[in-house]
C-alpha cells in the first residue's frame, strides 16, 4: 500500500482586491476568509478552516485627537475683535459703536467698554434673525402677562417695553466617525419553575410559580458610529438648560457669515474652545455609541465591561445662533428671558409676589371660613 503523502498545513493566501484592501484565501478550499467576530481568527464559511491572526510586534499607534483639532484650529481664518467683559456675570461680549457705558445683556448690570482685542476663530456661518424686535416684545409681554402672582414692578417693565436685546451666541457643531472595540456579556433569559410555601387562611400552603434566570456568555467584538451637527454651546454666560431648551434650531437654513448680519446686533466671544467643545461633544457620543454596543450584543439582556473609542474625520464649525435676551433684577436677583430668534420660542425666569400669594391665601381662608360660618348659620335656622 502507497503510503499517504505528508501535508503541510493549510494556510491562508493573503491578496490585494480592486478596492485596495487586502484578501485572505482559504488555503483549502480558495474561498474568501472572513474576521470571526469576538475571536483572533480568520475563518472559512465554506470548509470551516480556522487561521489564528497573528499578534502585532507592537502596539497600535494612538493618535492625539486634540492633535489634530489644534492643527485644524490654527488653519481656521481667525479674526480681531474688540471685547469687553462685564465684572458682574463674566459675559464677553463685541464691544457696541459708539456708547462709552451700556447695560450687560446677560445680567443687567452696568457696563464700560475698555480696551480689550482678542484674535477667535471666525464663524463660518450663522443663523440671520427672523423674530423682529416688536415680536421679540410682543412674546415678552404675552408671557409676563400670563404669569401669576408675577410683581406689580416687573408687569409695568413689560408693559414699558422692558429691554430686549438681540445676542449671537458662540455655537460648534461636529462631524465624526467612531471605532469602538467593546467587551461584554450576553444574557440569554430562560424560566424555572419554583416552589414556595405560604399562608392563607392561617394555613401553610405550597405553589408554584415561574421565576426568570439568566444564562451570561462572553460577548466582544467593534461598532462604528458616524456623528453628525453635533452642537454645542460656546457659552457659558447663560444657564446650560435654558440654552439646551431652545432648541431645535433650523441648521439647514445657516448661511454663510458675513458681518451684514451682525450689524445692530452684539455677538458673545466663545468660552468654551474648540478642545473644549469636542470634549463635550465625546460626552454626546456615549449614549448612542452605548447604543449600538447593546444592539450588537444582541440576547435579551446586555452587559458593557470596556468600550474603547477611536474618532476619526473630525470636523467642526463655528456658528453664529440669534437670541432675543431681557436680563431684569428683582431685589438684587437677576431673572432672565431668552426667545429664540428664529421661532419665538420662550424660556424664562420669573420672580413671585410675597404679598400676592399671601392674599391670595387670606382670601382663600376668608373664603372658606365665611362657606362655614354661612353653613353653621343655615344649620341653625332649619333647626
Amino acid at each position: 500500500m502507497t503510503p499517504d503523502p505528508v501535508t503541510e498545513p493549510e494556510t491562508a493566501v493573503a491578496s490585494t482586491g480592486t478596492g485596495g484592501s487586502a484578501r485572505f484565501a482559504c488555503g483549502q478550499c480558495a474561498a474568501e476568509l472572513t474576521y470571526a467576530p469576538g475571536t483572533t481568527v480568520l475563518e472559512c464559511p465554506y470548509c470551516g478552516l480556522r487561521n489564528e491572526i497573528a499578534a502585532a510586534d507592537q502596539p497600535a499607534a494612538e493618535l492625539d485627537y486634540l492633535e489634530h483639532l489644534q492643527r485644524l484650529e490654527t488653519e481656521e481664518p481667525q479674526v480681531d475683535r474688540s471685547i469687553v467683559k462685564c465684572e458682574a456675570c463674566g459675559a464677553e461680549t463685541e464691544r457696541p459703536e459708539n456708547l462709552d457705558a451700556f447695560e450687560c445683556a446677560f445680567c443687567g448690570a452696568d457696563m464700560l467698554t475698555g480696551e480689550g482685542s482678542v484674535r477667535l476663530i471666525k464663524p463660518r456661518a450663522l443663523l440671520p434673525f427672523h423674530v423682529t424686535p416688536e415680536r421679540a416684545h410682543q412674546i415678552f409681554r404675552q408671557w409676563i402677562a400670563g404669569r401669576w402672582f408675577a410683581p406689580t414692578k416687573l408687569k409695568r417693565y413689560a408693559r414699558s417695553g422692558g429691554r430686549v436685546q438681540g445676542i449671537y451666541l458662540p455655537f460648534w457643531t461636529y462631524d465624526c466617525n467612531t471605532v469602538t472595540a467593546y467587551t461584554g456579556q450576553r444574557g440569554e433569559d430562560y424560566w424555572e419553575r419554583q416552589t414556595y410555601t405560604t399562608t392563607e387562611n392561617g394555613k401553610t400552603v405550597t405553589k408554584t410559580r415561574q421565576v426568570r434566570k439568566t444564562h451570561w456568555y462572553h460577548a466582544a467584538g467593534v461598532v462604528r458610529n458616524t456623528f453628525d451637527d453635533l452642537l454645542v454651546c460656546g457659552s457659558r454666560s447663560l444657564p446650560e438648560k435654558s440654552v439646551v431648551a431652545l432648541e431645535p434650531w433650523d441648521l439647514p437654513a445657516l448661511v454663510p457669515y458675513r458681518d451684514e448680519y451682525v450689524a445692530g446686533f452684539r455677538a458673545e466671544k466663545y468660552q468654551v474652545d474648540l478642545a473644549g467643545g469636542f470634549e463635550e461633544a465625546r460626552v454626546m457620543m456615549e449614549t448612542p455609541i452605548r447604543m449600538m454596543i447593546r444592539q450588537d450584543i444582541g440576547g435579551d439582556r446586555q452587559r458593557i465591561d470596556t468600550a474603547n473609542s477611536s474618532y476619526h474625520d473630525i470636523t467642526f464649525k463655528h456658528l453664529l445662533l440669534p437670541v432675543w435676551v431681557s436680563a431684569y433684577r428683582f431685589r438684587e436677583k437677576v431673572f432672565r428671558v431668552l426667545i429664540n430668534a428664529r421661532t419665538g420660542e420662550l424660556i424664562g425666569q420669573r420672580p413671585w409676589s410675597t404679598w400676592k400669594i399671601v392674599g391670595v391665601v387670606i382670601g382663600g381662608l376668608a373664603a372658606v371660613g365665611a362657606i362655614a360660618l354661612l353653613a353653621v348659620l343655615l344649620g341653625a335656622v332649619r333647626g
